[in-house]
């Protein structure tokens, strides 16, 4: 027998009980090859080859979810950073880039299309100031493509320049969408050390290093890890990780089946395999209550740094036992709208925007999805990112921002998003001014660790 009665058990109730699923599976498509000085002939290459690439996406992301019995909850495409592309044209606007991957969204029936997006963190060329001007007119009129800048690096340090741009572009692009369904500041991440193979969004692009289309495959189990911390409720805390390093080796091996799966049949290179708590705002798939039960109040009480920290780590010590593939960003998640149990936090005052900024030392990413006063000014929002990227920089690890300034909201008032968007109350941000600090510009320099030739 293959697999025991109580193996199989298990992982029926992986699925049925504790919200198990493959959370998405990225085509990544190389459009380097669409370049062309006339615009309207990049765009026309750009559609015919993503439409050619991933044209049975949908199906076979479906074929597998039927024949494995695995729910694969989003299927989507990330392209080469539209900079890199649209350079070689003329054109002024890179809207019409952007309205062509939306298009392709559409027309393909996948969730989410990213790479409408610049690498700055060194400095802007043309193309990278006229992408990142188009970006608020772009995300309000489209509704799947995702944008992303990466600003920093180890090696590069940060680009204060970029830094303070993208602050005005974040209140740009929230006024610009203020009436839109989906709030443009919800398909817009900015990171330091970003990663080129991350199948999730709004951070996904393809990058320039990769093979001319690959699928990528982000699995999540916040509800599965959860249930595993149950079991060893009352146990000393490193036999609780290694009972969550046991559960994240079984999610990832999952993970592996349905993404060599899916590259097989649709004849392109497995690339990376994901293995992120993702949470989403249904009850019982939340990173803030697994704190919670290894012995937290409340998630953002002293402590909650720590039991992250080994939260992570654990699940990237599963994931590397289970495949040789693990890569983009692999971890635990703590946005705060999409997360059940971090909506509670702040409404119950247990956690905090600098709790938070801790807490991205040692998790995945960094402050994702925290809705902030419609008056926030620029430069604070700036502020806000140049401390996320420092913990980058310094640390030699991806951190990033997903801020939505809520236009006409003020702290405490309620923002819905919709969907695995969720909705969250606006949190407040200090009053205290940096903007003699960000409007200094400039570059701050790679830290000594960074020079390792």
């Amino acid at each position: 027998m293959l697999f025991s009665p109580v193996e199989i058990q298990e992982t029926v109730n992986m699925f049925m009980r504790h919200k198990l699923d493959v959370r998405c599976i990225t085509m990544g498509i190389s459009l380097l090859d669409c370049a062309d000085s006339d615009s309207k002939k990049a765009n026309q290459k750009i559609y015919d080859k993503i439409m050619k690439k991933a044209g049975n996406l949908v199906k076979v992301g479906q074929d597998i979810e039927k024949e494995l019995g695995v729910p694969i909850i989003n299927k989507r495409v990330s392209v080469t950073p539209i900079a890199l592309v649209a350079g070689a044209s003329e054109a002024t606007s890179y809207v019409e880039y952007c309205k062509t991957l939306d298009k392709c969204a559409q027309e393909l029936g996948i969730n989410f299309i990213g790479g409408f997006s610049a690498l700055v963190q060194k400095g802007i060329t043309p193309a990278d100031r006229i992408l990142i001007n188009s970006i608020p007119e772009a995300l309000a009129s489209t509704n799947f493509v995702c944008s992303s800048v990466n600003v920093g690096s180890t090696k590069s340090g940060i680009n204060m320049d970029a830094v303070k741009l993208m602050g005005e572009t974040i209140k740009a692009t929230a006024e610009a969408s203020k009436d839109c369904a989906i709030n443009g500041c919800s398909k817009l991440v900015v990171f330091c050390n970003a990663p080129e193979d991350n199948p999730f969004m709004a951070g996904a692009f393809h990058g320039p290093g990769e093979a001319d289309s690959v699928i990528n495959v982000g699995v999540s189990g916040p509800g599965v890890i959860l249930a595993a911390a149950r079991d060893y409720k009352g146990k000393p805390i490193n036999e609780l990780a290694e009972g969550i390093k046991k559960m994240a080796f079984k999610i990832t091996r999952l993970g592996q089946l349905v993404g060599a799966e899916a590259a097989a049949r649709l004849g392109v290179d497995f690339g990376i395999l994901d293995l992120s708590l993702a949470p989403t705002p249904a009850v019982g798939d939340s990173v803030a209550r697994i704190l919670e039960e290894i012995g937290l109040e409340g998630a953002g009480c002293p402590g909650t740094t720590a039991a992250l920290a080994m939260l992570t780590d654990m699940v990237k010590k599963g994931g590397v036992m289970a495949s040789t593939s693990v890569g983009g960003l692999s971890g635990a998640f703590i946005p705060v709208s999409e997360d059940e149990g971090m909506i509670n936090a702040v409404k119950q005052g247990s956690i905090c925007l600098e709790k938070l900024e801790a807490m991205t030392t040692v998790c995945s990413v960094g402050l994702d999805m925290i809705a902030i006063p419609g008056d926030t000014s620029a430069t604070t929002i700036s502020g806000i990112m140049a401390d996320e990227f420092a913990i980058g920089m310094v640390n030699n690890k991806t951190t990033a921002v997903r801020l939505i300034p809520a236009p006409g909201k003020k702290a405490g008032d309620w923002i819905e998003f919709g969907g695995l968007l969720g909705g969250c109350p606006v949190m407040p941000v200090s009053k205290f001014s940096c903007a003699d600090f960000i409007n200094r510009g400039g570059r701050i320099p790679a830290p000594i660790h960074s020079f390792r030739n």
